[in-house]
């Protein structure tokens, strides 16, 4: 029993939060607008169990829930998300002083389930927890005062949503009736190729979908750039980063069980061509930032697909290596644009002129972020991208890997752009300045970006030993 219990230390540290930020939701007066003080403490503990228990390794509740190196990682992952997060929301402008206290409590939620994700190895308990952390943005998108595009964000969130579930659903039925499991387990021996077994792939394929839809994976993206632009920038730099987690780590355990020539395999990396593509090039006309990196989530799912298509223990350290560096560069953008927006507005490029002078830190973490984007050295996003790209080279999609590179240049136009706007371009007139210490966490963000830029190896290194567990 103290062995199980040690396994699952970040679940329970994260259960523990969700359980006082409920009994405080209950007890504090509807007026009080304050945050909870203590909640940034106890994110920041929930990193330290976190990297206390990468070690923990053990299979649980009837073989469902696997603590193993992989979960491991992807658990941290969320909990370093999860703190950055509960930060930036502050002092969250547009959302009713009554309901924050409910806001942070399914921000936590949330995250638990994606922490539930992390670990799942049997179908049902995964698609239980991907509706977890899924039911809290439901709520949480269209919290932005009486602004109409939140109504349409939530509306469109939870229609796409649905849709999407069903579907997988509907593919978990076929994989159910032909395979005869639900254990990862046991579907890693099965056959999956379309002579022998079509339902099955056409099951695996279509439950596959519910995860393309989290990734915002073409043609699965339709409702990411209207949610970004609708919601509150502090729902949105959770909505662009933590669920993507969830998604890339059970898509690297269904992947794992595939062979590199299987047609399941040849739909991602299509599916992750037509992203990639699909999203730079709409991204290329945007001026409002939030819907700019709502079409660069759309092109950075398919470069995700790169490193799944490769079917290797590389391929996948590659694919988890990118996802969390995914939501650094990520939310380091949308640290400076929740510091700009100090009244909940959306932040155009022409907002950004002149921000060298007025908050030289904020300019600098928004170039770091916009480089670590685009793939340029020396920051973590080149590192990304070149283990993605060298991981799926001769491995039987190399058309993949020249399209990854043709869709990198040209992401550079509308990166480069933002820094542009912030470091060369003069503001019409006077804009004000942020709030003295705005950069302070940001610059953080940026320095670790900077570092596994630098120093990728330990963290990579990591990652590469959860993949070889899978593909040996």
């Amino acid at each position: 029993m103290i062995q199980q219990i040690s396994q699952l230390l970040p679940e329970l540290w994260q259960i523990a939060v969700v359980l006082v930020l409920f009994l405080e939701t209950i007890g504090k007066p509807a007026n009080d607008a304050a945050k909870p003080k203590w909640l940034p403490l106890a994110a920041a503990a929930g990193i330290f169990v976190a990297v206390f228990s990468l070690k923990a390794d053990g299979l649980l509740f009837f073989k469902a829930y696997q603590v193993d190196s992989l979960s491991q990682f992807f658990k941290l992952a969320v909990l370093v998300g999860f703190f950055i997060v509960v930060l930036n929301a502050d002092p969250l402008p547009t959302v009713e002083s009554e309901k924050r206290s409910d806001y942070f409590l399914f921000l936590a939620l949330s995250a638990l389930g994606l922490m539930f994700l992390a670990s799942t190895v049997e179908l049902i308990a995964v698609y239980m927890a991907l509706e977890i952390s899924s039911y809290s943005l439901y709520a949480l998108i269209p919290l932005r005062g009486k602004d109409q595009r939140a109504a349409e964000a939530g509306i469109k969130y939870v229609l796409f949503g649905a849709a999407a579930t069903a579907v997988s659903l509907y593919g978990l039925s076929y994989i159910l009736a032909t395979q005869h499991s639900t254990y990862l387990e046991v579907l890693a021996a099965a056959d999956w190729t379309w002579t022998h077994s079509p339902l099955a792939v056409i099951g695996l394929t279509l439950f596959l979908a519910g995860f393309f839809y989290k990734l915002a994976l073409f043609p699965f993206h339709f409702w990411c750039p209207d949610v970004y632009d609708g919601t509150g920038n502090e729902t949105a730099a959770y909505v662009a980063t933590l669920p993507k987690l969830g998604a890339v780590v059970i898509m690297i355990r269904l992947v794992a069980m595939l062979k590199p020539e299987n047609g399941i395999i040849t739909i991602i990396a299509v599916l992750g061509a037509c992203s990639m593509t699909f999203g730079n090039l709409s991204a290329l006309i945007q001026k409002d930032l939030k819907r700019m990196l709502g079409f660069s989530s759309v092109s950075h799912a398919g470069y995700i697909m790169v490193g799944l298509s490769a079917v290797s223990a590389k391929g996948l350290a590659a694919a988890g290596y990118y996802s969390l560096v995914y939501v650094l560069m990520n939310l380091a953008c949308f640290w400076v644009i929740c510091r700009l927006a100090t009244d909940g507005r959306n932040i155009t490029l022409d907002d950004l002129n002149g921000l060298y002078k007025r908050a030289p830190g904020l300019a600098f973490i928004m170039a770091v972020g916009a480089f670590a984007l685009v793939g340029l050295p020396p920051t973590a996003g080149f590192m990304g991208k070149f283990f993605l790209l060298t991981s799926a080279w001769n491995r039987g999609h190399d058309w993949l890997v020249i399209i990854a590179c043709l869709n990198t240049a040209i992401s550079i136009y509308y990166y480069l752009n933002i820094v542009r706007h912030a470091y060369t371009a003069e503001a019409e007139e006077p804009l004000p300045a942020p709030k003295p210490g705005s950069a302070l966490w940001g610059g953080v963000l940026a320095t670790l970006l900077l570092i596994l830029g630098a120093f990728p190896g330990p963290v990579f290194h990591y990652a590469e030993v959860a993949g070889k567990l899978l593909i040996p």
